[in-house]
């Protein structure tokens, strides 16, 4: 079970997060990722929970509350899925969006 929280103070910590969410239930893994060219997290965290039950009481609680000067969004973590184009098709599109240039002589 695996809740997303976003719109983090860059000031948060894992350890804060688990404190606030182990009200709720049984915190079993805090992940806040980091950027990886400035090392900073990014402002939005995923943090696992014990029970399905555990995971709604902090997402009902927590949704839309305001915590350290920002107004948190709080749901469940939807699946990964790869951006990048699988190939085949296309074309020129890149990403979707069509790229013209023109040579010039």
């Amino acid at each position: 079970m695996t809740v997303y929280v976003g719109n983090l103070s860059f000031q948060v910590t894992e350890d804060d997060l688990n404190s606030v969410f182990a009200e709720y239930g049984s915190v079993k893994r805090v992940h806040m990722p980091v950027d990886r060219e400035t090392g900073r997290v990014r402002g939005f965290a995923f943090v696992e929970m014990e029970t399905e039950e555990e995971e709604d009481a902090a997402i009902e609680s927590l949704d839309e509350a305001e915590w350290m000067e920002r107004t948190l969004k709080v749901n469940k973590a939807k699946p990964r899925t790869d951006k990048r184009s699988s190939g085949g098709g296309g074309g020129g599109n890149w990403g979707g969006k069509s790229r013209n240039f023109s040579r010039r002589y």
